[in-house]
């Protein structure tokens, strides 16, 4: 069976975009997007939502550095509101109920699997015991004022393992982590 890894990128207060900032926060690294362009699964299918693929999709349609590399990678569009056929080359739509669809094709893959974005599918993949590790990326950057899509809310009580950290140019924090579903606070 293949792993799953959920990957965000985020503010430090949790937000995974705001408004009026641009992407990465305007904070993308040479030294991080040298990491995304050498990490071993940036060739692993991505699964993700309608509005991230809405969005990601348009990045790589304008060439944007670090996204137009995605082209080649197979990605699984989980959405009721996209027609087909999606443009962004190797996209997938799937219709059926995203949880199945994840729980089959982790055991089909020949590739291990990541998220991209895409809040309320990663929730729901967590929710159903599919996650393998908790991957986010924190930039240095506070917007509660012009924050939006807040990562966290609605979401279960997880305990987290920390497999790995690293910091890109002195700002940017990466940590990975082994998630455990909890059913309420430790001693409830």
């Amino acid at each position: 069976m293949q792993t799953l890894t959920i990957d965000f990128i985020m503010s430090l207060d949790g937000y995974g975009a705001a408004e009026g900032w641009p992407g990465w926060w305007g904070l993308e690294s040479a030294e991080y997007l040298d990491w995304l362009a050498g990490h071993p699964d940036r060739d692993a299918p991505l699964l993700m939502g309608a509005t991230t693929y809405r969005l990601m999709s348009a990045f790589a349609a304008q060439g944007s550095e670090g996204v137009d590399s995605l082209d080649a990678v197979q990605k699984y569009v989980f959405s009721s509101s996209l027609d087909e056929p999606l443009e962004w080359a190797n996209s997938t739509l799937v219709r059926g109920d995203a949880v199945e669809f994840v729980r089959e094709l982790k055991e089909a893959s020949d590739r291990p699997l990541r998220t991209l974005g895409s809040i309320s599918l990663c929730r729901s993949l967590l929710n159903a015991g599919l996650v393998d590790r908790y991957r986010v990326v924190v930039f240095p950057v506070i917007t509660g004022k012009t924050g939006q899509d807040r990562i966290f809310d609605a979401y279960p009580d997880v305990l987290l393992e920390l497999v790995e950290a690293r910091t890109f140019d002195h700002r940017t924090q990466l940590l990975e982590y082994i998630p455990t579903v909890l059913d309420g606070p430790p001693g409830s």
